[in-house]
């Protein structure tokens, strides 16, 4: 950057006060919380990191210095907008799996169809009608436990925890049980990918190459 464009004194100076009022806003609207998830928290959480974040850029663009905090940002996730005291909940879970041995899938319905009347594996003997038998027999959580046993290989799985303002009629979400749901109104999210493993890996990939070359008596950072 030229030093046309560098910042002024001023500007980060400005911007550092941003911050110190959004420390205040912040402090403020936690005192003043009504339950454990206030939108108006959630607000100035967000004011914060924004705040933060402009006054991180603008002290390395002048200064080539950082702060030595980081605020997550919006762009990590959805604000939960939803009410500060939910009535009721639902818990949303997805699950992927990716079908590696189909003859073992097959051999396990069948199993199971020789022993329970009522388990009919249909569409011609087939994996679809394999899966059917296996979730009629097992609950889910069991089958997320023995996979391997199934012939199958486990992918990503997502669990939201998503605030309602009351609980629904029978019936009234059956036709599109995943149709509503909402980002801003999911209190808790659990993921699970293959993906975070790959980062750690990475990162101790990383971590082994700055011991080789580091210097004698020196920890890298």
């Amino acid at each position: 950057m030229s030093d046309a464009a560098l910042p002024t004194v001023a500007e980060v100076r400005a911007a550092a006060e941003a911050v110190k009022a959004a420390l205040d806003r912040h402090l403020a609207a936690v005192e003043s919380r009504i339950g454990d998830e206030d939108p108006a928290v959630y607000a100035a959480f967000n004011e914060l990191a924004a705040a933060a974040e402009e006054y991180d850029e603008l002290l390395y663009d002048r200064y080539d210095e950082v702060t030595p905090f980081e605020i997550p940002t919006p762009e990590d996730g959805v604000a939960y907008t939803g009410p500060a005291e939910p009535a009721a909940f639902s818990v949303l879970i997805r699950r992927d799996y990716a079908v590696v041995e189909p003859a073992r899938l097959i051999a396990q319905a069948e199993r199971v169809a020789a022993h329970d009347r009522d388990a009919e594996l249909v569409d011609d003997g087939g994996t679809a009608g394999a899966l059917g038998v296996l979730f009629g027999e097992y609950e889910p959580d069991e089958i997320a436990s023995r996979y391997k046993e199934f012939g199958l290989e486990e992918g990503d799985s997502t669990l939201w925890i998503a605030a309602l303002e009351e609980v629904a009629e029978p019936g009234d979400w059956l036709n599109s049980p995943f149709g509503q749901a909402d980002p801003q109104d999911v209190l808790h999210r659990f993921d699970v990918s293959s993906v975070f493993d790959e980062e750690e890996d990475d990162d101790g990939e990383d971590f082994e190459e700055d011991e080789e070359n580091a210097e004698p008596g020196l920890t890298p950072a």
